[in-house]
């Protein structure tokens, strides 16, 4: 078994997934996951550091060779999937990893990472969730409604599931973080524990 925590965060876009998930990062330490993608990057984010874009062709041969714990084609459209190596690298130094992945992604995840964190992450309410994208400005009123409909299904999804630990509703930034800090302290104090004992 690895020595390190493996976090998974999960929610619809614009919950405020990724801030947590670096707040984590600054408290514990370890490693962020950055996802591999086919989808082109928006104006705002950078390879390698958001995402790594790569091109169909190149996606394919990591599949081909294994390099993913888990990869999905998301609502029909871009591959999205978590490399292998960085994670499991984590992991052995004992570090927290941090994964910001979809409902499905984190079910391929709890598979291979039984004692896996799994945090998910919920607006308020749906329409908060809807004010949000049309706040980050990001895409246009059909796109949001798009993503808005897929949002609400992911919700149920992972209310269903049973895969998650936790459900956190952040209608409070430092409130949400407070919450999930606690869960990743109690999850490693656990983990102490157990291989003290």
């Amino acid at each position: 078994m690895a020595a390190g925590l493996l976090l998974v965060l999960s929610g619809p876009s614009g919950v405020g997934k990724t801030t947590i998930a670096h707040e984590m990062l600054r408290r514990f330490g370890g490693h962020f996951s950055v996802s591999a993608t086919t989808r082109a990057p928006t104006n705002e984010e950078k390879n390698g550091v958001d995402y790594s874009f790569v091109s169909p062709e190149i996606f394919q041969q990591m599949i081909d060779q294994k390099l993913f714990i888990e990869f999905a084609q998301v609502f029909g459209r871009s591959w999205y999937g978590t490399p292998r190596q960085p994670v499991d690298a984590a992991l052995a130094r004992g570090e927290l990893a941090v994964l910001d992945i979809d409902v499905q992604g984190a079910e391929l995840v709890r598979d291979k990472y039984p004692d896996m964190l799994g945090i998910f992450i919920l607006p308020p309410s749906e329409e908060s969730l809807l004010t949000r994208l049309r706040q980050r400005g990001r895409e246009d009123e059909s796109a949001i409604q798009r993503r808005f409909r897929e949002s609400t299904v992911e919700m149920q999804r992972a209310r269903d599931n049973g895969i998650y630990n936790a459900f956190v509703i952040n209608d409070d930034l430092s409130a949400a973080i407070e919450e999930v800090s606690c869960l990743v302290a109690e999850k490693l104090k656990s983990r102490v524990a157990q291989r003290a004992g």
